[in-house]
């Protein structure tokens, strides 16, 4: 008589959902994996090297890790946070000193600020192993994308808390857009672009109030950046990473001491 767990096994929901049978030996796990639209992104095995703390510093699974930290707890955050001029302070304030005590903001902001540190420490322990070398340049491109929005992550993040403190900090940021060459009104090569004899690039066309929304840190600069914090970027960075990681795979896995 057979169990009621070969009986569940054996059905055709099971089948549907599970396509082969538990990993036993490696074949089975070949096909678990490549068959898995979560796992097919891992290689089947590793090389030990690639276990090593020593050589990978881990620094690329932290910063994976800490991006799963501050999806979760931003969610979290939503629920309690307005991104309008009347009610973005007090509901930071709130966050601070009455939400789940201060710890789920606190959490938030140091997983930021260690997620942008284990980033670097990962890109620099690739520049230090050479792993940017072929066949894997394409992957070193992805990483330095994913590092660029990962500091993007960090800049839009600032302004949130509306204090006086991320105004300032803000405004002196977005006004290095103003310089930028071709897409800054003030930047080099932006007298170029012009249409007729009328500029393209100037002061409410350029990539500064792009940014902002306006010419100066308003309201339309909060809910801008809040859309971009919340949902563009983060979507932008968790399709590189799958790609990244699928890379990595594809490559050979991660690339052996020099």
């Amino acid at each position: 008589m057979r169990s009621l767990r070969d009986v569940i096994r054996n059905s055709q929901l099971w089948r549907s959902v599970f396509r082969h049978a538990a990993p036993l030996d490696r074949r089975t796990r070949v096909a678990v994996i490549l068959t898995n639209v979560f796992l097919h992104l891992h290689p089947v095995s590793i090389s030990k090297h690639g276990l090593s703390l020593s050589y990978t510093w881990c620094m690329g699974g932290i910063t994976f890790f800490l991006f799963v930290v501050e999806a979760v707890t931003g969610v979290l955050l939503m629920f309690y946070y307005r991104p309008t001029l009347e009610w973005a302070y007090a509901d930071m304030m709130a966050l601070r000193d009455v939400v789940s005590l201060g710890i789920l903001r606190e959490l938030h902001r140091w997983a930021a600020h260690a997620m942008v540190i284990a980033a670097m420490l990962h890109m620099y322990r690739v520049f230090l192993t050479g792993s940017y070398k072929p066949p894997r340049e394409f992957n070193w491109v992805v990483g330095v994308l994913l590092l660029v929005l990962t500091l993007l992550l960090s800049f839009t993040g600032y302004l949130l808390p509306w204090d006086q403190l991320a105004i300032w900090a803000i405004t002196v940021g977005s006004n290095m857009a103003r310089a930028a060459p071709l897409v800054g009104f003030e930047g080099p090569g932006a007298s170029w672009l012009t249409v007729d004899g009328i500029d393209l690039i100037t002061s409410t066309s350029d990539a500064r109030f792009g940014l902002l929304g306006e010419r100066f840190v308003g309201e339309f600069t909060l809910n801008r950046f809040y859309v971009l914090h919340c949902v563009a970027i983060p979507l932008g960075a968790g399709l590189l990473m799958a790609i990244h990681f699928w890379r990595v795979r594809k490559d050979g896995g991660i690339s052996g001491p020099l």
